[in-house]
C-alpha cells in the first residue's frame, strides 16, 4: 500500500514537471512568434515607407516633368504666333510690292502707251540686258587673268613635279668587263683549241674580247646576256674548273638567277611607286626594264620618273592618281614582250585586258603616243608625264636606239629560219652566229641556210657599217648516264 501510494506521489510529481515543462515551452514559442510577428511588422512597416517615399519622389519628377512641358508648349506657342506674324508681315510686304510693281507698270502703259505685258517685257529686257554687260565684262576679267597667269602656273607645276621625278641614272649599254686574277686565266678561258671560249660564247650568246692585259670584255646588245655571261664567268674563275661541261650547268644555274633577279627588281618598281598586288606575269616584265633601254635611256629610271612625274599632276589636276600610277608603270611593259609580234601599245594593251585591269588604265596604255584620241584626263597624264620623262635633255640617244633595232633585226632574219635553234649577233652586229639542230639541220644544208641568211640580211640593209659574217654552227651530241 505504502508503495503503492509512493509510485502514485512520485508519478503524480512526474506529471507535474512535464506539464512546467510543457508550458514553458508554450511560453518560449509565444515569445518568439511575438518577437517575429514585431520583426515582420517592423519590416513591413519600413517597406511601405520606403515605397512610399519612392512614390512621391516619382510624382515629385512627374510633377516637374509637367512643368517643363507646359513651358515648352508655351514657347511653341509664342513661336507659332511670331511665325504666324512674319507670315503676315511676308505678305503684307509682297502685296505692297505687287501693288508698287503695278503702280509703275501703269506709269509706263500710260508714258509709252504700252500694254501691261509690253511694259514687263520691256522692263525684264532692260535687266537682262544690264546683267548681260556685266557678266561678259567679267568673263572677259577671268580670261585674260588666266592667260596672264597660265602660262606661269603650268611652268611651275612641270617644275615641280620634275624635281619630284628626278632619279639616279647609271647607264650600261653593250659592254661588261671582268676584271682577271691573272693572266694565266685568259689561256684557261680559251682551253684546248678554243674550245673553251667557243662553248662560252654559244651558251651566253656574248662576244669575248681577250685583247686587253687583266680584262675580259663581253659585248652584246642585249643587256641580259651579258650579265648572265659576266657573272657566269666571275664564278668560273672562282670555281678553277674552267671546261664545255663546266660552262654549260655554271650558265644555266646563272640564267635561274637572274630570272629571280628580274623579278625582284619587277617587285621593287611596283613598291616604289605604291602599287601592290601585280600578277606575277606583270612583275616579271616589270623587272626586265632593269635590263632594257629606250632610246638609250634604262627603262626602270624613265618609268620611276614617269610614273612620279604623274602622281603629281595628278595630285594637281585632281585626277584619280591609282589610274595614273598603273598608266604609268604599265604603259611601255610591250616592250619586253618577246613571245609575241606587234608593237609593244598593242601588245601592251592586250596584256591589261587580259589581266582586267580598268578601262582607263588600257586606254592610259592605247593612248600614250596619241595612236588613238584621249579618254580622260588620266590618259593625257600619262602622255604628259611620258613625254617630259623622255623628252628631258640628256635623257634619251636616237641612235643607240636604231642600232639596238638593227641588230634585234639581224638575229630575227636567222631565228625566223627552220632548223634555227639560236641565234647571236656579235662585234656591234659585224657578227651573226647561228646554232641549229643537228638533227633538222644537215652540214650541207648548213651551207645553205648561211647563203639564204646572206642574201635576205643584203636584202634587208642595202647600206650597212661594214660586213656581217654568218657563222652557222652545228654540233652533234650524244649522252647518257649511269643509274649510280
Amino acid at each position: 500500500m505504502f508503495t503503492f501510494l509512493k509510485n502514485l506521489l512520485f508519478g503524480s510529481q512526474k506529471r507535474a514537471e512535464e506539464v512546467a515543462q510543457a508550458n514553458q515551452e508554450v511560453k518560449a514559442i509565444l515569445l518568439k512568434a511575438n518577437e517575429e510577428a514585431l520583426r515582420t511588422r517592423s519590416e513591413a512597416e519600413k517597406s511601405s515607407q520606403k515605397i512610399l517615399s519612392e512614390a512621391m519622389e516619382v510624382e515629385k519628377r512627374i510633377s516637374f516633368r509637367e512643368e517643363q512641358i507646359t513651358e515648352k508648349e508655351k514657347i511653341i506657342v509664342k513661336d507659332k504666333e511670331q511665325i504666324e506674324r512674319d507670315r503676315q508681315s511676308l505678305n503684307d510686304g509682297k502685296k505692297d510690292l505687287d501693288e508698287k510693281r503695278d503702280t509703275i507698270l501703269q506709269k509706263l502703259e500710260k508714258v509709252a502707251q504700252l500694254s501691261k505685258d509690253q511694259a514687263r517685257e520691256l522692263l525684264l529686257q532692260g535687266w537682262e540686258e544690264k546683267l548681260k554687260s556685266d557678266i561678259a565684262k567679267r568673263i572677259t576679267q577671268a580670261e585674260e587673268e588666266i592667260k596672264s597667269k597660265a602660262d606661269e602656273k603650268g611652268k611651275q607645276i612641270l617644275l615641280d613635279v620634275m624635281r619630284y621625278g628626278a632619279t639616279d641614272i647609271v647607264a650600261e649599254y653593250t659592254l661588261s668587263v671582268v676584271h682577271l686574277p691573272s693572266d694565266d686565266y685568259k689561256g684557261r678561258i680559251i682551253g684546248k683549241e678554243g674550245r673553251n671560249i667557243r662553248a662560252f660564247e654559244v651558251a651566253t650568246g656574248v662576244d669575248v674580247d681577250l685583247e686587253e692585259e687583266g680584262v675580259m670584255k663581253l659585248s652584246s646588245f642585249d643587256a641580259v646576256r651579258r650579265e648572265i655571261a659576266r657573272t657566269a664567268l666571275e664564278r668560273l674563275i672562282k670555281d678553277g674548273r674552267i671546261q664545255p661541261a663546266r660552262i654549260e650547268e655554271i650558265v644555266a644555274k646563272t640564267k635561274e638567277e637572274v630570272e629571280k633577279t628580274i623579278f625582284k627588281a619587277g617587285e621593287e618598281l611596283a613598291h616604289k611607286v605604291g602599287i601592290f598586288n601585280l600578277p606575277a606575269e606583270i612583275i616579271q616584265l616589270l623587272g626586265k626594264f632593269k635590263y632594257r633601254y629606250s632610246y638609250g635611256q634604262n627603262m626602270i629610271v624613265h618609268t620611276l620618273e614617269e610614273t612620279r612625274i604623274g602622281v603629281a599632276l595628278a595630285h594637281e589636276l585632281k585626277a584619280d592618281i591609282n589610274v595614273v600610277k598603273l598608266g604609268c608603270i604599265l604603259h611601255d611593259i610591250g616592250k619586253v614582250i618577246d613571245a609575241k609580234e606587234g608593237n609593244h601599245i598593242d601588245l601592251g594593251v592586250e596584256l591589261a585586258k587580259k589581266y582586267r585591269f580598268p578601262q582607263k588604265v588600257v586606254d592610259c596604255i592605247a593612248s600614250h603616243h596619241e595612236d588613238v584620241p584621249f579618254t580622260s584626263i588620266e590618259g593625257l597624264i600619262v602622255y604628259i608625264s611620258d613625254a617630259v620623262s623622255g623628252g628631258r635633255p640628256g635623257a634619251r640617244h636616237e641612235d643607240l636606239e636604231e642600232y639596238l633595232k638593227r641588230i634585234k633585226t639581224i638575229e630575227d632574219i636567222a631565228k625566223t629560219k627552220k632548223g634555227v635553234k639560236e641565234a647571236y649577233a656579235l662585234q656591234a652586229g659585224r657578227e651573226l652566229r647561228v646554232i641549229v639542230q643537228p638533227n633538222e639541220i644537215s652540214d650541207d644544208e648548213s651551207v645553205v641556210l648561211a647563203a639564204k641568211i646572206k642574201q635576205e640580211l643584203e636584202e634587208k640593209f642595202e647600206v650597212f657599217p661594214g660586213q656581217i659574217k654568218i657563222t652557222v654552227l652545228r654540233e652533234f651530241r650524244a649522252e647518257d648516264r649511269t643509274k649510280i
